[in-house]
């Protein structure tokens, strides 16, 4: 069976995305979600300019084009900042990482409503587990008391 090479670079993207949860949490714990974020950007930039000057880029594009990049790069990099503030905040990586990457959920609604885009039966109970997964993970046990000195 020969797998199709969107779902290779499906697979990349989850193991980066998976390690990246460990490794925000670790530098929100030490720098501030600002500076983290800056770091994050910084990066971003030094990946644009490897594309930039290694791969051609057709550069011709409608307006409605490049601004739905604008914005779609703007929502993104807005989710990555409140992420690095929920984790400074004090949420776990094992918590705070599963619940931001519920984001497909919304991206779902949305393109049902606006790509008349449906779902089977199957997908919809999906939906509903990884809710259901979403909210038992955000459940945390109370912490323990500790007895008197």
């Amino acid at each position: 069976m020969h797998l199709p090479i969107w779902l290779f670079y499906a697979v990349i993207a989850l193991v980066f995305w998976g390690i990246t949860g460990v490794t925000q949490k670790l530098s929100t714990n030490a720098i501030s979600t600002q500076l983290s974020f800056l770091w994050f950007v910084y990066s971003m930039i030094a990946i644009a300019l490897v594309i930039l000057v290694t791969v051609p880029i057709q550069w011709h594009m409608t307006a409605r084009v490049f601004w739905l990049a604008v914005v779609g790069g703007a929502l993104n990099g807005l989710g990555a900042l409140t992420s690095f503030a929920a984790f400074e905040k004090g949420g776990k990586a094992s918590i705070v990482v599963p619940l931001c990457y519920l984001f497909p959920v919304v991206t779902v609604v949305l393109a049902m409503t606006f790509l008349h885009e449906s779902l089977t039966r199957t997908q919809a109970i999906g939906i509903a587990l990884a809710l259901l997964a979403a909210i038992l993970l955000s459940q945390e046990a109370p912490p323990e008391s500790q007895p008197p000195a």
